[in-house]
């Protein structure tokens, strides 16, 4: 992890792989670094812990007339985030420089034999394991020899490769890692996200599991796992990268947070009218759905919260057992699974190593699955037998706000669909559905206007020792998200919990710096969860309430955002928006990295 970018042809390669590596600063990373090939064949190599700018600090010291390049920013999974174990690596003679998202699972075996042979080995990292590999396979082709390495290697990666005898040549090879081929007219890219290389071609081929490419300034030769020659499906991105420029924000999170009127009102295009509900991307699917007794929904981080009010729904409506479980446990500890399991798995990126692990465990016992996703062309979307895409556009802040959203949209529409289809919902109650969907976005920029109140709420909050995030029913699921938000951008600790465990153990933290965030909604735990509320401030804790459908607060809550009323689960999708105002505002305060935080990559593609 996180970002590549590869270049060859007549540009200068240094300016066209730094450029690119701007555009994937949104993934998150640690250090950066770059190696390029000089047309004699002399590779040379900076690399730089820290932000990018440390490394653009250094780049004027490579030589110009370079005819190919590789570019890195790494997310440490293997080895401290210093210079040294920054990417590009290379072997002792200089000879191969080498590229890795991914892990290497079995590095110290591999490491162990190359030390007993001779090697010599500088990084602490799995990756340049590779480099001396290679180096011992190379017989006068780097093709060749990256693919009698590649099934010695057991993990996860997006390998690219240059080597010092062949200037003029990227190799570049996946497994369970995003990367793409851009095809240019006599010049080729490589990148984890085509928005890096958008900007000079968007005729893009997808690398899958086991491919392998050759790419060579006069075209690219793509290759399968077995070795044979693979005519590749060749795409052509109709978006133009416009979504990767912050447009006067200050902050791509303030944006992304901003165009969730126009995301929701994106993911209902086709799928909601006066008329009904109806996702045609199910139709692929309906003897399947029709035979499902069990709904399994796989997810991670954001995307499971987003989940979780929906699963709610579908089994209530369509009386059938529907379970939410984050991926990494479901892939190691999966539930009984048959032709009649139906799995959705959630993703905004498509690449999330842990969900694309459970998709196929659950395809290898015959289970149905679909993806809800952001990212066309991404790995879900190849290996689920039906996708529905989020079209929320492209999201460069790390902390999800408009895929969050969506998600918890989406996956709404396919639970009242599915129940629909099943002749669950009478057509009355469908139209009731969707008269109330279709005021989302305008109930959203509602949200977002009052959200305005929570510069100076955060101000009067800020240098607390943490926060508990409550609510009941629907509202549960954001109260989490809220609470993820906070711990993710102004780095303060949070928790979110059912109100009623409050009483269970969590009311010890409660006192006038330990204020409760909570979500409360006109649903039939109202009652219940204002007495959650009244306790907390029996205890002296201040209540900052996102109120929806809720008269009179002064007697629960210290201070209040009010948003537009609806049924319970569609006002907890509203009430994510005020929440993540807040982190947002926190994090201002707190002088943090707001696109960036620490410590986290936008899409996690190793375990």
């Amino acid at each position: 992890m996180c970002g590549i970018v590869g270049y060859i042809g007549s540009r200068d390669v240094s300016t066209t792989l730094i450029a690119g590596l701007r555009l994937l600063e949104y993934r998150g990373y640690d250090s950066a670094g770059i190696a390029v090939a000089a047309t004699g064949g002399e590779i040379s190599m900076r690399k730089r812990a820290g932000r990018l700018a440390n490394l653009e600090g250094v780049v004027g010291e490579l030589p110009a007339g370079s005819v190919a390049g590789i570019a890195h920013t790494r997310w440490a999974t293997h080895g401290a985030p210093t210079d040294l174990n920054a990417h590009p690596h290379m072997d002792e003679h200089g000879d191969i420089a080498i590229i890795h998202n991914g892990i290497i699972e079995n590095f110290a075996e591999l490491q162990r034999e190359l030390l007993a042979g001779g090697h010599t080995l500088s990084s602490d990292v799995d990756t340049e394991v590779i480099a001396h590999l290679v180096e011992d396979a190379y017989q006068g082709d780097i093709r060749a020899a990256v693919a009698a390495v590649l099934p010695r290697l057991r993990g996860q990666w997006a390998l690219v490769v240059m080597h010092r005898k062949e200037p003029g040549r990227i190799i570049a090879a996946r497994r369970e890692a995003p990367l793409a081929v851009g095809i240019g007219d006599g010049e080729q890219f490589l990148a984890s996200d085509p928005v890096a290389i958008l900007e000079h071609t968007n005729k893009i081929v997808f690398l899958r599991d086991g491919d392998l490419a050759d790419l060579q300034r006069g075209g690219v030769t793509f290759y399968d796992a077995a070795g044979e020659l693979l005519t590749p499906t060749i795409e052509t991105i109709t978006w133009d990268g416009a979504a990767a420029r912050k447009e006067g924000y200050d902050h791509f999170m303030r944006k992304e947070m901003d165009e969730q009127p126009r995301a929701l009102s994106a993911a209902m295009m086709g799928r909601v009218s006066s008329n009904g509900i109806a996702i045609g991307e199910l139709d692929a699917i309906t003897p399947a759905l029709a035979a499902a007794r069990a709904i399994e929904i796989v997810a991670c981080g954001s995307a499971y919260y987003a989940s979780l009010t929906a699963a709610s729904l579908a089994e209530r409506l369509l009386q059938l057992p529907v379970r939410v479980t984050v991926a990494s446990e479901f892939r190691y500890d999966p539930p009984p699974l048959s032709s009649a399991s139906l799995v959705i798995a959630v993703s905004q990126s498509g690449e999330t190593a842990d969900t694309l692990g459970a998709v196929r465990i659950a395809k290898s016992a015959g289970a149905t699955v679909l993806a809800i996703v952001n990212a066309a062309g991404s790995s879900l979307t190849r290996e689920a037998d039906a996708v529905v895409l989020l079209q929320a556009g492209t999201e460069i802040s790390v902390a999800a706000t408009k895929s969050y959203t969506s998600q918890a949209l989406v996956t709404m529409l396919v639970s009242l669909d599915l129940a629909r289809r099943a002749g669950k919902l009478s057509a009355a109650e469908v139209r009731d559905w969707s008269a109330e969907l279709l005021t989302i976005p305008a109930m959203a920029s509602a949200a977002l206007d009052a959200s305005d109140a929570l510069p100076d709420i955060a101000r009067k909050y800020f240098g607390a020792k943490g926060f508990t995030f409550v609510s009941r029913g629907a509202g549960l699921a954001t109260a989490l998200e809220g609470a993820l938000k906070l711990k993710e951008l102004a780095y303060i600790h949070a928790e979110g919990i059912a109100a009623g465990e409050m009483k269970h153990g969590p009311i010890s933290l409660l006192g006038a710096d330990h204020p409760v965030v909570a979500v409360v909604l006109q649903s039939p735990v109202l009652p219940k969860l204002v007495s959650n509320l009244m306790e907390s401030r029996a205890r002296s804790a201040p209540v900052i309430a996102v109120l929806s459908g809720v008269g009179e607060w002064a007697s629960f809550a210290t201070d209040a955002v009010v948003i537009p009323a609806a049924r319970h689960e569609i006002a907890a999708l509203i009430a994510t928006i005020p929440l993540q105002r807040f982190a947002y505002e926190m994090a201002l305060l707190a002088g943090a990295d707001i696109d960036q935080p620490k410590n986290l990559a936008k899409s996690v593609t190793v375990e």
